[in-house]
């Protein structure tokens, strides 16, 4: 459910704070905490340090970003992938084909005569 709009969008004002009066380049990044804050016009072109509970990840802010919220573009978990067994086999064989895709695609290159 969003914010009311007669309260208007939720921006940090500590975070407008270390933005106002500088330019994107030389700001640097700037870390927060503040994953719920609504990324505001004044923002866009900064980069942003947004801490997804371990580390800050860099979030540059584009124009497309206006009224998301930082948070969405730094992710909390981390996907590692589905499978088991039958996956493992799979990607053995993947690979298995690339190395001699690798190969075939070398033995040609190999065999022909340089230009004069």
């Amino acid at each position: 459910m969003s914010r009311s709009l007669s309260k208007g969008p939720y921006i940090d004002q500590r975070l407008l704070k270390k933005i106002t009066g500088k330019k994107p380049e030389q700001a640097g990044v700037v870390k927060t905490w503040s994953r719920a804050c609504v990324i505001s016009p004044e923002m866009v072109g900064f980069s942003f340090g947004v801490h997804n509970g371990r580390e800050h990840l860099p979030v540059l802010v584009t124009e497309e970003m206006v009224g998301h919220r930082l948070g969405e573009f730094s992710p909390t978990r981390k996907f590692t992938k589905h499978g088991g067994k039958m996956q493992k086999e799979l990607e053995a064989k993947k690979k298995e084909s690339e190395i001699a895709a690798a190969q075939a695609a070398k033995a040609p290159a190999a065999g022909a005569t340089p230009a004069k």
